[in-house]
């Protein structure tokens, strides 16, 4: 009998359909990665688990980052598997190459990457020629079973998905080609001068840059201007309320224009421009008798819409300041694990029309949970009746390939607080949306003073809450009307009272910059990038879509941050200098399309006209290989000198002549006492040694003090990151300054020169001697470790570095340290044996005599959690008598087993033959990997062989010239040389 393979694109879908289908097809038996009964077997993806790949031929080994290899454009794409899926991958391809496996159905998420997943996965299965198996395709908008019956009953063919096929294999490579040649041609344009500058650019991430980067650059060319607003306090019979003066003639459209002919505005009804003006009007309302004119209306305000990823991510920023990449994680953690929520990485904020039971059945969970906060607002919904059909909740036509993150019919418990947290703040909303509106009573009284003939108008605001509605579930209760907390009542004035103004006065204040994104607003920008596209076609095209998916966009941001373009700052992302020199490039080579959302626009009204077949997928690939060649050529025949731009101009003056040192795009240059460059005298440095670029204050400081630093971000040749100081240094054989890397070798240190402590102050005792404790070269030492003038020869041996295995440690911490025998937990280390980070306590070891590493107790994998869901019974104590009689004689079973048969030992990587040449270092015997760099490093300390210079080089002499093939190596090569001679045999 010949069967059917159903590809989910996650688990939980496949088991969705397995449940939906048992009543009609029969019961299905569980298999490892798959479910199987007489008619179908149901597998699935774990989302993308095949990613494309240049062809072997076309892919650039060495020398990628020239131009020399520019354009990279292949004509066709190999596949690879994902590396962390593969297991699940060979699973999939397992069941689509069964014999007895006639025909698919691609029941992915209904959209353009979930027609990518499978059809990647079907091309993969057929390796060199196609599978050759017919494919259906599933369209569900809606997992209740009977939306999924439905769907099989109404299976589309492949010839109908084509389009929807062309547009998602086209923005996948089209994404390739753009990142890959973009990045490179950048890399490769700003390494021209040496060194290697890495330079990512991309269709999501260079335009979310710019954003970043144009709110900079508007918050640092603002004027602030002076304002003044009058306020004033009228005393009514019931009592006092307060008033600001307005111009009722003002109109946003009318106000006036700056210098650019932009409108301003900083303009508003109730600001002021001249001080003088505010004062007459202070002046002339101060104790005058006011006329009052009121108008009170009811209002309505409706609870906000459901959640998807990116307003979940933007109010969960906002309320509890998590990163959009943490809450996506404890989202997922509560879909996956908790099974409490629906799938998170969703752009829809509603849910299907035929989802009405299941959300009735949800309410009726929640009314019976165990949170005693929320559930009685449940049971309230149950009983009033609450969810019935509503458009702003439940309508096909808003939900695209998976709908609202809501809570599922799952109780959950177990929760970690920030799990729980979120869990709520879902909950709430969901409980929220059902409820009826919150209704307000709003007041505007206008206070009218008249003197002179002129008329002097002051505007009172009142909001107060008469029924509270859906804010009931955040605890907001109807206001009384004698309730003046907030400020939002007013005393009540009766018909044609006159009032008296008690007082009035200015209030000077000065206008703000814009704020700087935050991870909640940029989250909002992104996905609003359209609305700032003038083409009508463009921004329609971008108006479901914006700048990236929910599900990718936090990853964008925290790849911004972690290729240094953004800090992130409490909770302000603040972009760096090599962002600012970015956008300078691109705007210079005159590739400014990748910073604008308008590609991202272009490309998605492309891919429509595809997916309806009005274009067709080689037009379209046509014009991004036109594009990507276009990007390169810019970069690689880019001639002049510099790049034009906005640069700066520093206050420090050369060190060489004395001579005014400005920036342009790759250094900052001195241009001689003139400033024009006739003068000037050759000084300069690079903007970005070793890849990181000084931002214009640590250049500042930088020529003021001639060192900076410890300075973390800079990258070696070989692409390992490092940490070091920078200082400028007079070199005789040009007579002029240069810059070089410090990397605290100290190498005067220890030549008995005496050493002055006067100025300095005190960072606390020293542990071993209690003297003085200061800071010395690149190190923290004890004042009786050194020569001084009070104690030429030292009896101490206190000493610790500033930085500790790339991790910089500044002076409160090494207060902290002397104080109390510990820092704070530090996160920047970097293990010099794997190259990765962990954190750790610097600690004083009084056993040692020396600060070394202690760790932080390691955690239970899952340890005891809050739960709300209700309370198992306890067990009697005979029941668990009980219970453990059963398991005395499987516990037995189990002894007995496994005295019969002891484990294997734990591999360790021992046993590694090392070659000859490395035998005559370490010696022939068999030894772990690690133990061999272990052994390496004694030999060469024992033998003094770490250069003079340099301490990150290494010498070789007659016995590791064999190991090394040169005379020369860096401590980055060693993990690579020694893998070159070490055998398993």
């Amino acid at each position: 009998m010949t069967k059917t393979l159903v590809i989910a694109e996650k688990p939980s879908v496949a088991q969705d359909i397995v449940r939906a289908l048992t009543p009609t097809a029969g019961k299905f038996d569980k298999h490892d990665e798959h479910f199987e009964n007489e008619h179908y077997v149901v597998t699935s993806a774990v989302g993308h688990l095949v990613e494309i790949q240049a062809p072997e031929e076309f892919d650039v080994k060495r020398g990628k980052w020239s131009f020399a290899n520019l354009p990279v454009i292949p004509p066709h794409f190999d596949l690879k598997p994902v590396d962390k899926t593969k297991t699940r991958l060979n699973a999939v391809v397992r069941q689509a190459k069964r014999k007895d496996v006639t025909q698919l159905i691609n029941a992915c998420d209904a959209g353009r990457e979930g027609e990518l997943i499978f059809r990647l996965i079907e091309q993969y299965a057929g390796g060199a020629k196609p599978l050759g198996k017919p494919v259906r395709r599933l369209w569900l908008q809606s997992m209740t079973p009977q939306a999924i019956r439905d769907g099989f009953d109404s299976l589309r063919t492949e010839k109908q998905m084509q389009g929807l096929a062309d547009a998602a294999r086209s923005r996948s490579e089209a994404d390739w080609l753009v990142g890959i040649n973009g990045t490179r041609a950048m890399t490769a344009f700003n390494s021209r001068d040496g060194g290697f500058f890495l330079t990512t650019v991309g269709r999501v991430q260079t335009p979310t840059l710019s954003v970043v980067v144009e709110r900079e650059e508007q918050i640092r060319k603002f004027v602030s201007r002076d304002y003044w607003e009058i306020h004033a306090s009228f005393a009514a019979e019931a009592g006092q309320y307060p008033g600001k003066w307005f111009n009722p003639d003002w109109k946003k459209a009318n106000a006036p224009l700056l210098a650019n002919g932009e409108p301003d505005a900083e303009q508003r009804a109730d600001r002021v421009w001249n001080e003088r003006e505010a004062r007459e009007i202070a002046d002339a309302s101060r104790g005058k008798p006011a006329t009052v004119t009121e108008e009170s209306k009811p209002t309505t305000s409706a609870s906000p819409m459901l959640f998807d990823l990116t307003s979940l991510q933007r109010e969960a920023n906002s309320r509890f300041g998590y990163s959009a990449k943490t809450t996506l994680a404890l989202a997922q953690s509560l879909y996956e694990r908790h099974k409490a929520l629906t799938y998170p990485r969703t752009d829809s904020r509603a849910l299907p029309e035929d989802y009405l039971p299941v959300v009735k059945d949800t309410m009726k969970m929640l009314a019976n949970s165990g949170m005693k906060h929320l559930a009685p607002f449940a049971k309230q919904a149950v009983d009033g009746n609450y969810v019935k059909p509503n458009k702003r909740i439940f309508d096909n036509a808003k939900v695209s390939d998976h709908f609202a993150i809501i809570p599922t019919l799952q109780a959950p418990s177990g929760l970690s607080e920030a799990e729980q947290r979120l869990y709520d703040f879902v909950v709430r909303r969901f409980l929220s949306v059902f409820f009826p509106s919150a209704e307000y009573q709003v007041t505007t009284r206008i206070s009218t003073v008249e003197t002179n003939g002129k008329k002097y108008p002051f505007r009172s605001d009142g909001k107060v809450l008469v029924k509270p509605g859906w804010l009931a579930i955040y605890g907001k209760e109807a206001v009384s009307d004698d309730d003046e907390k907030d400020g939002k009542n007013l005393v009540p004035v009766k018909p044609g009272e006159i009032v008296k103004t008690e007082s009035a006065d200015m209030k000077g204040l000065k206008t703000r910059p814009p704020a700087r994104y935050s991870e909640a607003t940029l989250l909002g920008a992104m996905e609003g990038a359209g609305k700032l596209i003038d083409d009508d076609e463009l921004r329609e095209a971008m108006q479901e879509k914006g700048l990236g998916t929910p599900a990718t966009r936090a990853a964008t941001i925290e790849g911004l941050i972690a290729e240094k373009y953004m800090l992130r700052e409490g909770r302000e992302l603040i972009p760096t200098a090599k962002a600012f020199q970015l956008m300078t490039l691109l705007r210079g080579l005159g590739v400014e399309e990748l910073s604008r959302a308008e590609l991202t626009g272009e490309w998605e009204f492309k891919l429509a006209q595809m997916e309806h077949g009005k274009l067709s997928r080689d037009s379209f690939m046509r014009e991004i290989a036109k594009m990507t060649e276009h990007i390169v050529k810019k970069a690689k025949e880019y001639d002049r000198d510099t790049v034009p731009g906005d640069y700066a101009t520093l206050q420090a003056p050369c060190p060489n002549c004395g001579g005014i040192v400005k920036e342009n795009y790759r250094r900052y240059a001195c241009t001689g006492k003139s400033g024009t460059g006739e003068d000037a005298c050759g000084f300069s440095f690079g903007k970005s040694p070793a890849g990181r670029t000084f931002e214009v204050a640590e250049a500042e400081a930088l020529l003021r003090d001639k060192h900076i630093g410890p300075l973390e971000g800079f990258r070696s040749k070989a692409g390992w990151p490092f940490t070091s100081e920078i200082i400028i240094k007079f070199d005789e054989e040009t007579s002029n300054w240069k810059l070089e890397f410090d990397f605290g070798d100290d190498k005067n240190e220890d030549s008995g020169e005496i050493i002055d402590f006067s100025g300095q102050a005190s960072l606390g005792p020293c542990p071993i001697c209690a003297a003085r404790v200061f800071e010395s070269g690149s190190n923290y030492v004890c004042e009786k470790s050194v020569p001084t003038n009070e104690q030429p020869t030292p009896s101490c041996t206190f000493k610790s570095g500033k930085i500790i295995l790339q991790q910089p440690v500044d002076h409160e911490q090494v207060k902290k340290l002397l104080a109390t025998g510990k820092t704070d937990l530090l996160d920047k280390f970097v293990s010099m044996r794997t190259r990765r980070a962990f954190k750790a306590f610097l600690a004083w070891n009084k056993d040692e005599g020396k600060v070394t590493f202690e760790f932080e107790p390691r955690a239970s994998k899952f340890p005891p959690r809050k739960t709300f869901g209700k309370a198992a019974p306890a067990k009697t104590a005979a029941s668990a008598k009980t219970a453990a009689a059963k398991k005395a004689p499987a516990a037995k079973k189990a002894a007995a087993k496994s005295a019969a048969a002891p484990k294997a030992p734990r591999k360790t990587g021992a046993g590694l033959k090392p070659s000859s040449e490395l035998a005559a270092v370490i010696g022939a015997e068999p030894v772990a990997r690690t133990e061999v760099i272990k052994k390496l490093w004694d030999y060469i300390k024992a033998n003094g062989l770490q250069d003079a210079a340099n301490k990150r080089a290494i010498n070789a002499d007659a016995k590791l010239k064999p190991v090394f093939g040169k005379d020369q190596v860096t401590m980055f090569e060693l993990a690579g040389i020694v893998g070159k001679h070490l055998s398993a045999d």
